[in-house]
């Protein structure tokens, strides 16, 4: 974040993203990913909430999706959001299903000098079960 695409695509995206949630209608945040092949952008995935591909908030700017999403739900104003620096995420996706699992590579992530991770705490894995990022 931020996306590295052209002015005409961005316009193509949020048009997209807007048609969308306006027909959806309700408050708080709408997590919508779109992807982007050659030229083109097309709608991929919306989530109705704060969503795991869009942790990269609380790193890279000054309100978080779950504050953006307080605020709308709750009628408060949003004051301009202001981006501190690109971020990323990663996935972490389970390779099986497991009732009891370990994550393996933290040491790694975590060498990174800016690297946070995020364990969302599930019970249990399913293969490609997203379990943090």
């Amino acid at each position: 974040m931020p996306a590295k695409i052209n002015p005409t695509q961005l316009a193509a995206a949020r048009k997209m993203t807007k048609k969308i949630t306006d027909n959806l209608g309700g408050a708080g945040i709408f997590g919508v990913e779109c992807s982007l092949c050659r030229r083109e952008v097309y709608f991929s995935e919306l989530s109705p909430r704060p969503h795991d591909t869009g942790l990269v908030t609380l790193v890279g700017q000054n309100l978080s999706q779950f504050e953006l999403h307080l605020r709308a739900v709750l009628g408060l104003p949003i004051p301009e959001i202001n981006y501190w620096n690109p971020s990323t995420s990663a996935v972490i996706l389970a390779a099986h299903e497991a009732e009891q699992y370990s994550v393996h590579g933290l040491d790694q992530a975590l060498r990174v000098k800016t690297a946070q991770v995020r364990l969302f705490g599930k019970p249990n894995t399913r293969k490609f079960r997203r379990m943090g990022v």
